[in-house]
């Protein structure tokens, strides 16, 4: 059974920083896709960053600057560096993983979810 546990998530104030974890177990991911997506209340859920296979990244334009997705394949773990941070990216932050090796914004084309973990940043 393949799991995706998020932490790190927490309250911050604006300007400050977070780094997300996300721990897999039940399946290698280290040559396939992985993205962090994330949802505010009353809306849907949306892309943030994805890394794949190679080591390649792609973020939405909101955080391009701010987030840096990272990987350790030994650790089977994908993380998410956020830096100055913003009110409106307060949201519940999830972790997905494809079964494929390129990245990809949408998030259709990922197979496994984690739980999510809340980031909450004040004004």
């Amino acid at each position: 059974q393949v799991q995706l546990v998020e932490s790190g998530g927490g309250l911050v104030q604006a300007g400050g920083s977070l780094r997300l974890s996300c721990a897999a177990s039940g399946r290698t991911f280290s040559s396939a896709a992985m993205g962090w997506f994330r949802q505010a209340p009353g809306k849907e859920r949306e892309f943030v960053a994805t890394i794949g296979g190679s080591g390649s990244t792609y973020y939405a334009d909101s955080v391009k600057g701010r987030f840096t997705i990272s990987r350790v394949s030994a650790k089977n773990t994908v993380y998410l560096q956020m830096n100055s941070l913003k009110p409106e990216d307060t949201a519940v932050y999830y972790c997905a993983g494809r079964s494929k090796y390129y990245t990809s914004s949408s998030l259709n084309e990922y197979t496994y979810w984690g739980q999510g973990t809340q980031v909450t940043v004040s004004s």
